[in-house]
């Protein structure tokens, strides 16, 4: 009697703890549909009206004289609304972490001022306004339907970076676990899987049939066979990449320090640092390092880039940022990281094509540590023809770019190198 007593008191705790887990996983479905919609179509019509600014700003050079002025306006938006200092991304990655409030004017704020920034030609990407516009939508509506618990608004914010990202990159799969990957480096939030592919298919098709953004797509060049000689040089590449991934972070890093210390306020900052774009751009005579430079990759592929290519996007970028321009360093970093590798090609008589790929790749790997990611991203923007190079160059790049990165609200907490808990922050 007893014995059958227990066994029914173990089903009643064994159906109830199934019901909790059907009802969690369905409450995290459905607000990924409603998530994947629509942070699909606001990033959508981000990205449509970035590529109509941009469109603008080629035909008509005289809008980079605005570059000083732009960067001042962005810079009183954010005093104005925001009234704090502005961490950007690195606050929708703290957000996962502590829990801080992720408040949602941030979202209108990065939209316009991204905007601003590629209509007068700052060098900057797109990932940071991706990133916090879906994070802090996801974040929104976590708080409308009140999801009290701490691990479920996670997941919300999770889903929103994938369908920003997602959407305005044209890479679903990769944007699916990117979100989950860059949170911690060395584990991965597997609870957020399914929302977070949901949202990213939604948002991705949203953006693509309503507002024509494209997924990107770039043919490896005649790869060459995978030998020894190969492998070795696509390794030698990858490390290398792995070490301009480190010089690209500490240069972001520290060009922001030099500007604060030399511009104590942030208008005649804002002001200094535009001119200074604007003079770069007049003596280069061209606008190929202006706005995100996705444009430039397929000539890297070509082997038609100047040698200094990746150095001048470096810096470009970097005062960008530094003077209070908003975007993102992701997106540039595919530019450097192309640039290189067809340099790196031209130099060996190694395929430029297949080294600017593998380049791509691997700077991407070192500036956000998400090894998955990158080689998803290979595979969805060059296909899996050139997998064997993509797997040195993802493993390589993350193993010699340190515990680097572009946010410093990343937290490492396994060790890159033994299977040690750290738990430190990005450099």
């Amino acid at each position: 009697m007893i014995n059958k007593l227990i066994d029914t008191k173990r089903l009643k705790e064994k159906i109830k703890h199934d019901y909790k887990r059907i009802f969690s996983t369905s409450k995290h479905f459905v607000l990924a549909l409603i998530i994947g919609i629509s942070v699909g179509f606001i990033a959508g019509l981000f990205g449509y009206l970035l590529q109509k600014v941009t469109t603008l700003r080629l035909s008509d050079p005289r809008l980079l004289y605005l570059l000083p002025f732009g960067a001042m306006l962005i810079v009183g938006m954010y005093q104005f609304i925001l009234k704090t200092k502005d961490p950007g991304t690195n606050l929708v990655i703290s957000a996962v972490h502590s829990g801080d409030r992720l408040p949602l004017r941030m979202a209108p704020l990065i939209f316009v001022s991204t905007i601003i920034t590629h209509l007068v030609g700052g060098s900057a990407g797109r990932e940071g306004a991706a990133l916090q516009l879906g994070g802090s939508i996801g974040n929104a509506f976590g708080r409308l339907f009140k999801i009290e618990q701490k691990e479920d608004r996670n997941i919300m914010i999770m889903c929103g970076m994938s369908a920003a990202f997602s959407a305005l990159f044209g890479t679903p799969i990769a944007a699916a676990v990117f979100s989950m990957e860059v949170i911690s480096v060395g584990i991965m939030h597997y609870a957020a899987l399914l929302p977070c592919a949901v949202a990213s298919l939604i948002a991705r098709a949203i953006a693509s049939h309503f507002f024509g953004i494209a997924s990107p797509y770039y043919d490896i060049l005649k790869p060459p066979t995978f030998t020894v000689s190969s492998a070795i040089k696509a390794s030698v590449l990858a490390m290398l990449c792995g070490l301009i991934s480190i010089l690209f972070c500490i240069i972001l890093h520290q060009m922001n320090h030099i500007f604060q210390t030399l511009f104590k306020n942030a208008y005649l900052r804002a002001f200094a640092g535009g001119c200074i774009v604007l003079l770069m751009t007049m003596i280069v005579g061209n606008q190929t390092y202006n706005g995100t430079g996705t444009d430039m990759i397929s000539q890297c592929m070509n082997g038609e880039i100047h040698s200094a290519a990746f150095a001048l996007k470096i810096f470009f970028t970097a005062i960008t940022l530094a003077c209070g321009y908003k975007g993102g360093e992701i997106v540039p970093s595919f530019f450097i990281g192309a640039a290189f590798g067809s340099m790196f090609g031209n130099l060996l008589g190694f395929s430029p094509s297949l080294c600017s790929a593998v380049g791509m790749g691997a700077l991407f790997c070192g500036v956000t540590n998400c090894p998955i990611t990158s080689l998803l991203i290979c595979f969805e923007l060059f296909g899996f023809e050139g997998t064997p190079y993509f797997l040195l160059a993802v493993g390589f790049s993350y193993m010699v770019s340190g515990y680097y990165g572009l946010y410093s609200s990343q937290k490492i907490v396994y060790s890159k190198y033994k299977s040690n808990y750290i738990d430190k922050q990005a450099k």
